[in-house]
């Protein structure tokens, strides 16, 4: 009995399911036939650059994927890393862009909801969320309402759902207009004595469906995720989905309980593809088939058809692969906590995917020619930088004006470099982000160690709710924690996508140490524009190549991740725009002890500052600096090269020292440079700052490469007067002459104060009024245009 079908379809339909006319070719070839309507949707769907990365495969390859820790590496729902003392920790990063930039507030929500499932799916419980957020420039009316809404997507499903959202980061530029980023991080802590695997296996055992109905949203997603948006794509409303964190909060218990009694076999959740992912992901990871009878699935609304049952995305559903005889048990979990349950399917040997419809066969497809053996793409490389990048790199700083102590001259103007400071101070992407995370539940569950804003990385306490199988003690380590964070500098990508991959892996480690966490390992969200493009597959190949080298020199293999690319837009005459390269790296690292840990604020005054890494009196370059974008309206340049080895042991010294206690706060220099990381000190502890320059006399001609250049291995540390003499005395012997004694911290009323050796002030600026700009810079902008709570969700 096989599925009935057409005998063709128009080129016009072929592409309406984002399939290409070779494709249609293929897979006429494999099944022998020409599919029917269900069946091309599921191949539209599960051949899409979003589900089976036919463009990047080839690519991710190159990911070091194993470590000593590794537990789950690319391929399940989540990677997986050994803690240590029998904790485990599951954690993955993804995209809902497209669905962001047509619906934000959904589009966002759905986002949390997935990545959340793909954790508690591996038999982890939720502990913490974080996001990457990227939109165009926060004066424009249209992406102020994309940006509002997508914070409130974002609070309202975390907030509900009952899972802290404690920290990310937020940059606005152009390049994202009319494609804005959402990728969202989350943490899990693993809670089964196995961890869940997503394989089929056991020839009859049944296939439940669990959680919500089905209905017609988020129809086609996954293909819409990867083609590029136009003035029409708010016509794609209905791909886009609608969650129920309430539900998923439901289903995250009822999934642990199930999983708990053993009766369950494999789990896959249904995100993009729905039921069509789902079923052939499941049969062609065990090697075997799964026959589904629609009729069974619960719906929510009349007269679907298979087309739209295979492809809808509908939140808060899972499969499940039960053990024969035991499908009752899970059945009566999952209706004690007020969910859908049914036996939907069953194992099979044939390795096919069959659905049934009102008793006859509605598709019959290989599983591994949607799921595995799908297309791939090799595409050509330019054999030299394309012309923009090479033009970028002819830029040098002896294109802008000279430098005084007094400032520089801005278009007839003499700006000093307290305006400029706070210029900087005021720019959205460097502003502080409060606006943002004040909307977020960051302390639900209690476990977050360092709020949002106090240091450069998140810090969770690993408190297990229930009793963990394989956990070593009975009563787990109170001190034991974990670090998080998320980076990307796009604009370093831009200009050069190697070198800037490798500093965006470096930043993120650099991050976890500045909080005392070792560097662990990586997910990736891979933010890209159209790979058919001789440069956009230029960027992303290069980019991959950065990434790869990066992991690898800091040992943090990649554990799994995302890729987006088509983020681009039409405009009203199609000539696509695609954002700037965005390769988004999730890092999470190991906390020994929660107690010996910092933030990035001065403690008390009289504290002596270092710097770690390059000294000020190195040349360090402007170009790609956030400096150079804003303030000379520029963006050119090659971003600073990393230097791992300088990394490594930069990265070590601050980890050593506030573990031993003499370190009391640590910042990384990253956008806007040194007087920017030092001016965040100063806010973040309400306490000044005295800082004594000690650089060449030829670098007077050039002070904003002193101030605002953005090298990489850079930390500025707090000691204690106290611990002057020991802790310099761990410099020298394990940086040489690669550290710098700065200044000391102040009182509040101090202020931030830069100053050249002979005395001569560079900067004299108070905390109020570096505050003013900082704090309120999101805020002030938002207030020109008054998103009402209406025009958020809609």
């Amino acid at each position: 009995m096989t599925a009935t079908s057409p005998a063709f379809f128009s080129s016009q339909e072929i592409a309406a399911e984002g399939l290409k006319p070779e494709e249609y070719e293929e897979i006429v070839r494999r099944l022998g036939r020409h599919p029917n309507k269900a069946e091309l949707g599921m191949f539209g769907v599960m051949w899409s650059e979003h589900c089976c990365y036919k463009n990047s495969r080839p690519l991710l390859k190159q990911f070091p994927t194993t470590g000593d820790r590794i537990l789950v590496g690319p391929g399940e729902n989540a990677g997986v890393v050994d803690l240590g003392d029998g904790l485990q920790l599951a954690f993955k990063i993804e995209s809902h862009n497209h669905p962001s930039a047509v619906e934000p507030f959904q589009g966002a929500a759905t986002g949390v909801g997935g990545i959340l499932r793909d954790i508690f799916t591996m038999g982890a419980r939720p502990i913490a969320i974080l996001n990457s957020l990227r939109f165009g420039s926060l004066e424009d009316a249209k992406t102020q309402r994309l940006f509002q809404g997508v914070v409130a997507g974002i609070s309202h499903y975390g907030n509900c759902v009952g899972v802290p959202t404690v920290g990310g980061e937020v940059y606005f530029d152009s390049a994202y207009s009319g494609n804005p980023l959402v990728n969202v991080m989350a943490l899990g802590l693993m809670e089964t004595a196995e961890i869940v695997k997503s394989g089929a296996s056991g020839l009859g055992n049944p296939v439940l469906y669990v959680g919500s109905t089905t209905g017609r949203d988020g129809m086609g997603g996954a293909s819409f995720a990867s083609a590029e948006l136009s003035d029409q794509s708010i016509d794609d409303r209905p791909a886009v989905q609608v969650g129920d964190p309430f539900l998923e909060k439901s289903l995250i218990e009822a999934c642990l309980e199930a999983f708990k009694t053993g009766a369950v076999v494999a789990a896959q959740d249904m995100g993009a593809a729905g039921i069509t992912c789902s079923t052939s992901e499941m049969a062609a990871k065990g090697g075997v088939g799964i026959e589904l009878d629609l009729d069974k699935i619960p719906v929510r609304e009349t007269g679907m058809v298979p087309y739209e049952y295979l492809l809808s995305e509908s939140q808060e559903r899972m499969l499940f692969v039960a053990h024969k005889g035991r499908e009752q048990e899970l059945i009566d979990i999952f209706h004690r906590w007020g969910l859908q349950a049914v036996v939907a399917g069953t194992v099979i040997a044939e390795p096919i995917v069959r659905i049934f419809f009102q008793g006859e066969v509605a598709a019959e497809i290989p599983a591994e020619a949607l799921a595995e053996n799908t297309p791939l793409y090799h595409r050509e490389l330019l054999t030299e930088p394309p012309e923009y990048a090479r033009q970028a790199w002819e830029w040098t700083a002896n294109s802008l004006p000279d430098c005084t102590t007094a400032g520089i001259e801005l278009q007839g103007r003499l700006q000093s470099w307290n305006d400029i400071l706070l210029t900087l101070l005021d720019t959205p992407t460097i502003a502080s982000k409060n606006w943002v995370y004040r909307q977020y539940d960051h302390q639900v569950q209690n476990n977050t160690v360092i709020l949002p804003g106090g240091a450069d990385a998140a810090v969770i306490r690993l408190r297990p709710l229930e009793q963990i199988p394989n956990l070593k003690s009975k009563i787990p380590n109170p001190k034991l924690g974990v670090a998080a964070t998320v980076d990307c500098n796009p604009r370093y990508v831009y200009l050069d996508p190697y070198e800037g991959a490798k500093a965006v892996v470096a930043e993120a480690a650099r991050n976890l140490s500045c909080v005392g966490a070792e560097p662990l390992a990586v997910t990736d969200n891979l933010n890209f524009g159209s790979p058919e493009k001789p440069i956009g597959y230029w960027q992303l190949a290069e980019a991959c190549r950065g990434l790869a080298e990066g992991c690898r020199e800091l040992a943090t293999p990649v554990t799994g991740g995302n890729v987006s690319l088509y983020n681009e837009t039409l405009d009203s005459q199609g000539i696509p725009q695609p954002i700037y390269p965005t390769p988004v790296v999730g890092m999470v690292g190991l906390i020994p002890d929660i107690t010996k840990i910092c933030g990035q604020g001065w403690q008390a005054s009289g504290d002596v500052i270092y710097l770690l890494g390059l000294p000020l009196a190195s040349k360090i370059s402007l170009g790609a600096s956030e400096y150079l974008a804003t303030i000379h309206s520029t963006v050119a340049g090659k971003p600073p090269r990393v230097d791992f080895d300088l990394e490594r042991r930069v990265q070590k010294v601050c980890r050593e020292g506030i573990r031993n206690g003499w370190v009391r706060s640590a910042h990384d220099s990253a956008e806007g440079g040194m007087a920017i990381a030092i001016a965040e000190c100063c806010l973040a502890g309400n306490l000044g700052a005295e800082i004594k320059l000690e650089i060449a006399p030829t670098q007077l001609n050039r002070l904003d490469e002193v101030l605002f250049a953005e090298g990489s291995a850079r930390i500025f540390v707090s000691v204690a007067l106290a611990q002057q003499e020991i802790w310099e005395s761990y410099l020298q012997e394990h940086l040489g002459q690669e550290w710098q004694k700065l200044g000391k911290v102040g009182n509040f009323e101090t202020g931030l104060g830069v100053f050249t050796t002979d005395n001569q002030t560079l900067i004299k600026v108070s905390i109020e009024d570096m505050n003013d700009r900082y704090s309120h810079a999101i805020a002030r902008r938002l207030a020109i245009h008054t998103t009402t709570p209406e025009e958020v969700r809609s």
